[in-house]
């Protein structure tokens, strides 16, 4: 004979009616978030744990991409990082930060910078909707039980998994995690993927995505990246546009080591601001991690529309600074020079004049380029850079209809016409507008080769002056002119 099945208690009939939640009444969230799309009011998932357990590893594995730099050696990681990720075909804003450390040599500007980064790490988990806390396979360390003592304010949105369990190994340990009282521990491996889909579901299931909405092309933020030298005032100013601590500031030249992300608005407009590593000569940097960090903080050029240049105005321009330039106007970046720490040096209108006459000739044929003095630490100038960043990004998301730009060509042709002679014969036909962020264009004529480079840069002088481009760099392209059928298509786009 069967035993019967225990039915489980029905506790739904002993809660009191007056404190059960009504039914929600904003419309669900969608099931399907396009990748290709931009995002706003995501959960924020922070990724904590002491040093070397594998965060940034993880990191980059849910973003799919290398951005948190990864390193063997521990306290790698300072700042928050911070990206969109797709998380079980959802979207988050993923967080790495730096490993909580229980030893510090007191008295050592590493211990200073250990301070501030727990500092900054336990400020990130107040703000998390969910808290990822990564362990490692292995004994149990004082710094695990000092860190999750630390997290038992927030236990309802603590996730734990265990690292480096790659084909079981060290699962058998990893259980004793289970005596801090932690609902679930989910044994992955960051490095090989093992048991990651498993730990996406569990994150996707504990996060509330009704607030997620779609932001439009037209409204997705300005990024800006802000480069330069180490210690000229780059994360000062990034936490002062977004008016938090997320970037470590010390007198210490190095202490940004990843990207540092933040976002704010201004004038109505959405800005995203990314904090670098600052860059020196390569025969200086000597460390591997540095290393990275330069090579990350380039990378940044790829992916921002406009370039805060940092230059300090008690130092002056270096070699670097026209280095970090070049790489910015050969990516077609908005560029703006900011003399930070311009409060430190004489004031009045003379004294600036006299410096952005200096800026301009080192950097040559780069005179478009705003110069604008600043004070990140008191927030002297911010208006101005962000009123003038506007008005960049307003330049290089602008298209002109292919009939304007032939008629203004028309125009340029009469007014100074190309030079001809026997030897080198050509004739210019038509132009288009070929894209923006970059702006670039192309010209099409007859033996284009043939046309010197002093018309071409008439040319591009022309585009920047008469069609409303003159504070970025242009790229002209000129072309084999087409056939006369497809002229007169062009003509009458």
């Amino acid at each position: 004979m069967k035993k019967a099945r225990k039915q489980k208690p029905d506790f739904s009939q002993q809660i009191p009616q007056d404190v059960v939640a009504d039914e929600p009444t904003e419309a669900p969230a969608p099931t399907a978030f396009p990748r290709d799309a931009y995002y706003g009011n995501l959960p924020l998932v922070v990724i904590a744990g002491r040093p070397n357990v594998g965060k940034s590893t993880l990191f980059n594995n849910f973003v799919g991409r290398r951005q948190a730099i990864v390193a063997p050696t521990p306290g790698v990681t300072r700042d928050p990082v911070e990206a969109q990720a797709f998380i079980a075909g959802k979207p988050v804003q993923l967080m790495d930060t730096g490993g909580f450390k229980l030893d510090r040599d007191i008295g050592t500007m590493e211990a200073v910078m250990d301070e501030l980064v727990v500092e900054k790490t336990l400020a990130m988990l107040k703000k998390a909707d969910l808290i990822l806390l990564l362990l490692e396979a292995g004994t149990v360390t004082g710094e695990d039980e000092e860190f999750i003592a630390l997290l038992r304010p927030y236990w309802d949105k603590v996730i734990a998994a265990v690292n480096k369990c790659e084909g079981g190994r060290g699962e058998s340990v990893a259980w004793n995690y289970l005596q801090y009282g932690f609902k679930t521990v989910l044994f992955i491996s960051a490095e090989h993927g093992d048991h990651i889909p498993e730990l996406q579901q569990e994150i996707v299931g504990r996060l509330d995505f009704s607030r997620v909405q779609e932001v439009a092309a037209a409204d997705r933020p300005i990024r800006v990246a802000i480069l330069g030298k180490p210690n000229t005032g780059k994360s000062t100013l990034s936490n002062r546009l977004t008016h938090t601590e997320n970037s470590i500031v010390s007198d210490y030249a190095g202490t940004t080591r990843d990207v540092v992300e933040g976002a704010f608005t201004y004038g109505g407009r959405n800005f995203a601001v990314v904090d670098t590593a600052g860059i020196r000569r390569k025969a200086r940097v000597k460390a591997d991690v540095e290393y990275y960090s330069v090579n990350r903080a380039i990378k940044t050029l790829d992916e921002c529309d406009i370039v805060f240049l940092m230059i300090d105005a008690q130092d002056g321009l270096a070699e670097q600074d026209k280095k970090i330039c070049s790489l910015a106007y050969e990516r077609g970046r908005g560029i703006i020079f900011v003399l930070n720490k311009w409060d430190t040096q004489e004031q009045g209108r003379k004294a600036f004049r006299e410096t952005a006459d200096y800026t301009r000739t080192m950097f040559g044929q780069m005179n478009w380029a705003p110069i604008l003095p600043l004070s990140a630490l008191k927030g002297e100038g911010i208006k101005d850079l962000l009123n003038t960043a506007i008005v960049l990004h307003g330049q290089l998301t602008r298209r002109v209809e292919t009939a304007a730009l032939n008629n203004a060509l028309k125009d340029w042709l009469l007014r100074y016409p190309p030079p001809a002679s026997k030897a080198a014969r050509f004739k210019i036909r038509y132009m288009t507008q070929t894209g923006t962020n970059p702006v670039s264009f192309v010209i099409f004529a007859t033996s284009p080769d043939k046309v010197p480079d002093r018309y071409v840069a008439y040319l591009k002088n022309r585009i920047r002056e008469d069609l409303g481009f003159d504070q970025i760099p242009v790229r002209l392209e000129l072309k084999a002119s087409r056939t006369r059928w497809e002229q007169r298509n062009r003509e009458t786009e």
